[in-house]
């Protein structure tokens, strides 16, 4: 059964994606920056990192070339993103029949999920895939549904230059080929359309692929560490969070997909995406890396259960009621999700806890101000920090310190403090095996951001340690550490 597509809605939709630009500008200078914006500013432009492909530092360099190395350059970026990715999803709802209340249902929306929000207002590697994953899914949908396969050209496009991004896009490639294999059309799986993509695929993601292959293929040690680190957590958190990454009225949205996909006709050669969402879903669940991977489906499938909820608001009543529904919903999306909050009511709020991404950006200046007095008490020669976000705010706000190091991530391949080094401030928490790589290790305060807000550097130590045992070639490896 053909499906009559409607024309773009853009009243509704370019209103949606104008109140969001609005709330990502007012947001943007609140708090401050988050910790792997810190860490972009230090990486210099490479073919790729030990914990990530290059494209994402890239962007970041550039922001701040053109518009100022400020907490808003890369802001900017991340904010483009989101806007962007509520036209795609709301070209999905076209895609499958929606007409002009579902795709308004779709841009308002999405405009508000958390996710969306999160990832629009700090410029991090998921910013990206707010436009990546949807677009990469509008392109399949499109080659099953039109029967046409020259859009598959367009889907290996978006995933070759995505791999210059994240490597975990390769997971839904492999989502959708399950999906085509289990719930078809398998012919797809024949088509020299489809390989003709993969190919495509391939050879745009090669310079990824290559460095992976000549620096031993980082990212699987990377993929392993954050696995230990975080799988308890995930596993169990994952769970919860396929309703609060879009708010628990849209979470109805993409369950009401999953259903609506076996019950029309017309959708029947898109079912494989319910395939699809189940491979991320069991992928995340057995690496245990990161909660939002599934994100990427899952605002596709509420781009999807849009056009049937609009069936259902037959009434203005309903609509209303959908309207509303979705107005509270982003609301309390934006309060885990944006610094929304006087930063001292933020912390006694308790908010931290679930909006790390808001708590992570508190306390920058005033950790760096704790640590440069210890610096200045001890004459240190040199700074290590267990952490990346701890050596991008030296970095970022530190004035006339010793040269600045840090085991963690892309950042110990810059090397150790210099050879002469022999008193060096510690900032972090490196467990008793530190005090053996030193003669003297004395705690003479801990980071206090003096908000109450809870986050990874309140109250850790800040140590000065004397005479290394050994040179520091010898000992820099014990600072290495991935996570």
């Amino acid at each position: 059964m053909p499906i009559e597509r409607s024309r773009f809605a853009v009243t509704p939709v370019v209103a949606a994606m104008a109140a969001l630009a609005l709330v990502l500008a007012v947001t943007a200078t609140a708090y401050g920056y988050h910790r792997d914006e810190l860490y972009f500013r230090m990486l210099d432009p490479v073919w790729g990192y030990v914990d990530q492909p290059p494209l994402t530092p890239l962007i970041a360099t550039a922001a701040a070339a053109i518009f100022g190395d400020t907490v808003v350059a890369g802001r900017i970026m991340s904010g483009l993103f989101a806007i962007a990715s509520v036209v795609i999803l709301t070209l999905i709802t076209r895609e499958v029949g929606g007409g002009r209340l579902a795709q308004a249902l779709t841009a308002w929306g999405m405009a508000g999920a958390s996710m969306t929000l999160a990832f629009g207002h700090v410029l991090l590697t998921a910013s990206l895939d707010l436009v990546i994953w949807p677009a990469a899914l509008l392109f399949a949908l499109r080659a099953t549904l039109r029967d046409d396969g020259r859009w598959w050209f367009a889907v290996g496009a978006i995933v070759g230059i995505s791999a210059l991004n994240k490597l975990l896009i390769v997971t839904l490639l492999v989502g959708i080929a399950t999906g085509l294999a289990v719930l078809g059309p398998r012919r797809w799986l024949r088509s020299g359309w489809l390989w003709g993509a993969v190919a495509l695929c391939a050879v745009l993601a090669l310079p990824s692929i290559l460095y992976q292959a000549l620096n031993g293929w980082p990212q699987l040690a990377m993929g392993a560490a954050l696995g230990e680190n975080n799988a308890d957590e995930v596993r169990i958190m994952m769970w919860p969070f396929l309703i609060l990454m879009v708010g628990p009225v849209l979470a109805i949205w993409w369950v009401v997909a999953l259903i609506s996909l076996f019950c029309r006709p017309e959708w029947r050669p898109i079912r494989w995406i319910s395939v699809t969402f189940a491979v991320m879903v069991v992928f995340v669940f057995a690496a245990g890396a990161q909660f939002y991977y599934t994100f990427g489906v899952l605002s596709v499938l509420v781009a999807i259960g849009s056009a049937s909820v609009a069936d259902w608001a037959r009434t203005r009543g309903r609509r209303t009621f959908l309207f509303a529904a979705i107005a509270i919903n982003s609301i309390g999306c934006a309060l885990t999700s944006l610094p929304l909050l006087p930063v001292e009511a933020f912390g006694a709020s308790g908010l931290a806890a679930v909006n790390a991404s808001s708590a992570d950006q508190v306390g920058w200046e005033r950790y760096v101000e704790q640590i440069e007095t210890a610096v200045g008490d001890s004459e240190a020669d040199a700074i290590i920090t267990a952490n990346y976000g701890e050596a991008g705010a030296l970095d970022r706000f530190g004035v006339d310190l010793p040269p600045i190091t840090s085991g963690h991530n892309a950042l110990w391949d810059a090397g150790p403090p210099p050879r002469d080094a022999t008193t060096v401030v510690v900032v972090g928490d490196f467990g008793p095996a530190l005090e053996a790589r030193f003669e003297t290790c004395t705690v003479v305060g801990v980071l206090e951001n003096g908000v109450g807000v809870e986050n990874e550097e309140q109250g850790v130590p800040i140590r000065v340690c004397t005479n290394p045992v050994a040179s520091w070639v010898e000992l820099w490896p014990q600072f290495r550490h991935l996570d």
